[in-house]
């Protein structure tokens, strides 16, 4: 059990020492790797108490200590667990510390670590502290030069931040690079790469007329898979420019792909390290939405140069303030690259699936956090996309030129500085001369409000009345909450489906289709005149806030605005809000009625097929019913295998009504057309799939026949993929499997992706098939990815079997936590959140949840990351 105390935000302090300059040497070696840094250190002249000076450090050997170039006697210094303190450091002072690390036994991927024998770092959010003692936080800003020596024949390529200004030979086989970065940063910015790798190379011009050098390492054999990553950042650099005016400020700009990484990537400053998931891909291997990811994670590390790097975080409850700004950008990319109804429907399904339950959970928290055990918890759903959201609602509230003015002021103001949520905030409202005080509370406040609507016509006035009506639940540690600044777009539709020129009570004219309402108290009422006739209210649009919408729509008035609605988020919405309003009907029922979506539910799909005028990727989005998880957190006492089962009931119900119709537009669609990434065949393939996961519901000879033809034929890994899922839950598909992996056995990522479809099989045996797969020759426990493909998929998707009543599903579950936080307590912290919504189930299913957790929590030596997920979630 972790003996770890809670650190709290209002404690903090700054730093009673700075450090200017950080020269670091790396003596590289497997299980011997001497590191030497040298620090120039004052004392912070702001902070007035002489303390001495403690620097962090974890799982180190001291090896020696000298200040100002004599060596330190054992009682200038003490050595305690976690920390150096020297006891008399003077006002100004170098620092010279000599550490010993071993690399090949560090599981945990953070510090200085090897994968496949090359040598790679992780350093945010403590990881620095693993490599040298040092003031590891990230108000703490230095420049750093790094010597690299290392073996030649097996480390030809060495890497760190910054510009390479030497290299040379040391003696026979034995080389040295030095990197120095010109621009202060924080220690968890720091990054290191050793090891045999290929490079890829391309270029970028600025607008300012500078060339730009981009070089992506990865190991031999994955070259051909680099060039759509070379074309993101391509892409991400030039969009920078033109949307914030914001150039590369290096010579060079790196990204490194490792295959054992905890994250996605990391924006270390000028060396990006990615998990290979997010670099590698082409046609035969990689999905759309494989590419689509690596074109939102190349320019989400790219743009965090300028959002996170040149100004960073004052402290780790700042977090949000560069990641929740950086996803915002990196999805206005996606938007401007792409579809941006698509992108948006995409990203608030995430949203509500994910963060949303997060926030009526256990570990629920504010995207500004007040206390944490352990930071690594902290890189969660609400602090990247509800923080995103907070700042789309300043861009809702400001106009996209009153956000590019509070950037700009911002960047200003902060270059080169650790700052606050408030200081992003007072940006914005300075930049704009608005009042932003109570939209502090998104920052500060836990929970998802909730804003109930209620709507009258007057046919006399000829005036239409919407009243807002807002709350939050309670969250942990916040029983009451006060009123949001809510940004609530509304647009009002006449029954030929034209939307209405909007114009408020009191002014003068109308002013556009689409109104911002500004919702800053419990109850506010708006009224809009010049209403001809009872309007159909689009409330929400472009899901303007993250909050839950109560209005009490007719199902006439969801299927109106499925097919009427200019707003493509709205559209989808009504599609959304239909289907699951009808599933939680059909799940309430007696148990012995039988399963049976409405005839006008069925009728507005068929219409919603046919429609040749909408995006095919739209219609993609509105033939799919809510995900279960979603429907899970709009139940109490939940059956998991009965929502699982009236789900599946719906499914095969559109698939026997619309058989032609699907059939139709599948073959339509599937013309032959050789493969390209574009949006237009993306959205083609994108509903092409969708009438194929329908058709396959159907317990036909000739959809197996159109399944394993697809298969066979496939020029793409997304078709390919796409006929397997379905072939994963029927008898018969074992065969297209096993050509799968024989196919596929020396590619790691796509065999990740042949993990996860037996993982999150329906079929019965799928526990006992996860259990034997976790002993094949491609599975490894110590390897993120393979954990998050098998056991976490089964885990978090798969409602069913990890639900099962006999509770095999937990007790599995809390064995492979317990086992992951002796490798990698990250990992296993991550997983542990598969049991947070445990008191959502009903309570047999309840008490087997209880029992698990009860038992990870009592493991002796549990890391703190997981303790922390575990305690918080039996507290619920």
């Amino acid at each position: 059990m972790s003996s770890r105390q809670a650190i709290h935000r209002l404690d903090y302090t700054p730093p009673s020492y700075l450090i200017d300059r950080v020269d670091l040497t790396f003596d590289l070696d497997d299980t011997q790797t001497k590191v030497t840094s040298r620090l120039i250190i004052r004392r912070n002249k702001d902070v007035a108490a002489e303390t001495p000076l403690v620097l962090h450090g974890e799982e180190l050997k001291l090896d020696s200590v000298k200040l100002d170039g004599a060596v330190l006697p054992h009682t200038a210094y003490s050595v305690g667990e976690n920390e150096l303190t020297i006891i008399a450091m003077p006002d100004d002072g170098i620092l010279e510390i000599v550490t010993v690390i071993n690399p090949a036994a560090n599981t945990s991927l953070m510090g200085l670590y090897q994968s496949n024998g090359n040598f790679f770092t992780q350093c945010e959010a403590e990881g620095f502290r693993k490599i040298t003692y040092y003031l590891d936080r990230p108000d703490v800003m230095a420049k750093f030069t790094t010597t690299i020596i290392a073996d030649k024949t097996k480390y030809p390529i060495l890497l760190s931040n910054g510009n390479r200004v030497g290299s040379g030979q040391l003696d026979k086989n034995r080389h040295w690079v030095k990197w120095v970065d010109p621009f202060k940063k924080p220690a968890y910015l720091f990054a290191l790469v050793a090891g045999k790798l290929v490079s890829l190379t391309g270029t970028h011009r600025t607008q300012s007329g500078r060339n730009i050098n981009i070089e992506i390492y990865v190991e031999p054999g994955n070259l051909d898979k680099c060039h759509h990553a070379l074309s993101a950042a391509q892409k991400a650099m030039a969009w920078d420019e033109e949307r914030f005016g914001l150039e590369y400020d290096l010579d060079t700009y790196m990204i490194v792909a490792v295959s054992d990484f905890n994250m996605g990537a990391m924006e270390n400053k000028g060396l990006n390290i990615f998990n290979t998931k997010f670099v590698l891909a082409k046609p035969e291997t990689a999905t759309d939405i494989d590419f689509d990811g690596i074109d939102a994670v190349v320019a989400h590390e790219y743009f965090h140069n300028w959002t996170g790097n040149r100004v960073t975080c004052r402290d780790w409850f700042q977090l949000s303030l560069k990641e929740g700004l950086t996803v915002y950008r990196d999805q206005e990319f996606s938007s401007d690259i792409g579809s941006r109804a698509v992108q948006r429907i995409s990203n608030v399904r995430t949203l509500r699936t994910s963060q949303f339950a997060e926030d009526a959970g256990p570990q629920a928290h504010p995207i500004r956090p007040d206390e944490y055990l352990e930071i690594n918890n902290f890189y969660t759903m609400t602090i990247y996309e509800k923080g995103s959201e907070v700042v789309r609602m300043y861009e809702t509230l400001l106009g996209r030129d009153g956000f590019r003015k509070g950037m700009d002021l911002y960047f200003k103001r902060h270059d080169g500085q650790a700052v606050t949520c408030d200081d992003f905030r007072a940006a914005m409202a300075d930049a704009n001369h608005a009042d932003l005080t109570q939209f502090e509370r998104w920052y500060s406040q836990a929970g998802t409000p909730r804003v109930s609507a209620q709507g009258s016509y007057s046919a006399e006035a000829q005036s239409y009345t919407l009243t807002l009506t807002q709350s939050c639940p309670p969250t942990p540690g916040q029983e009451h909450k006060l009123p949001f600044h809510i940004p609530f777009a509304i647009g009002l539709i006449d029954r030929r489906g034209q939307d209405l020129p909007l114009q408020l009570e009191g002014e003068s004219h109308a002013s556009g289709t689409t109104r911002v309402l500004q919702l800053r108290e419990a109850t506010q009422t708006f009224t809009f005149t010049h209403v001809p006739c009872p309007p159909v209210p689009s409330l929400l649009r472009d899901f303007s806030a993250p909050v839950v919408l109560e209005y009490d729509y007719s199902e006439d008035e969801l299927v109106f605005l499925m097919a009427n609605d200019s707003d493509a988020f709205a559209r989808w919405e009504a599609a959304n809000t239909f289907a699951t309003l009808f599933i939680k009907r059909l799940y309430a029922q007696d148990a012995s009625l039988a399963i049976q979506a409405p005839e006008h539910f069925i009728a507005a799909y068929r219409k919603l097929i046919s429609n040749d005028k909408l995006d095919p990727a739209l219609i993609a989005l509105m033939l799919q019913l809510p995900a279960e998880n979603y429907l899970l957190e709009q139940l109490s006492d939940v059956d998991p295998s009965r929502l699982a089962l009236v789900c599946q009931s719906i499914k095969q119900q559109i698939a026997r009504e619309l058989r032609q119709e699907l059939l139709a537009t599948y073959q339509k669609l599937n013309d032959g057309t050789p493969y390209r990434y574009d949006g237009e065949q993306v959205a083609r393939r994108d509903l092409k799939n969708v009438c194929l996961d329908y058709l396959a519901e159907l317990d036909e000879a000739m959809i197996s026949s159109l399944l394993a033809d697809q298969y066979r034929k496939a020029d793409n890994m997304t078709d390919r993929l796409a006929a397997l899922r379905a072939l994963v839950n029927r008898d018969g598909g074992e065969a297209q499997l096993a050509d799968f992996a024989a196919q596929w056995a020396d590619d790691a990522l796509v065999m990740d992706k042949w993990f996860a479809l037996q993982a999150t099989s329906r079929r019965k045996g799928t526990l006992s098939r996860v259990q034997t797969l976790l002993s094949h020759p491609a599975f490894s426990l110590k390897n993120p990815n393979k954990v998050r493909a098998l056991i976490t998929s089964f885990c978090v998707l798969n409602l069913p079997h990890f639900h099962a009543a006999d509770g095999y599903g937990y007790a599995f579950a809390a064995e492979k936590i317990i086992e992951l936080d002796a490798i990698n307590p990250q990992i296993a912290a991550r997983l542990a959140s598969c049991f947070n919504r445990w008191t959502k189930i009903e309570p047999a299913r309840r008490e087997l949840m209880k029992q698990e957790l009860e038992r990870i929590r009592d493991q002796a030596g549990l890391s703190s990351d997981t303790f922390e997920i575990v305690s918080k979630a039996l507290a619920a």
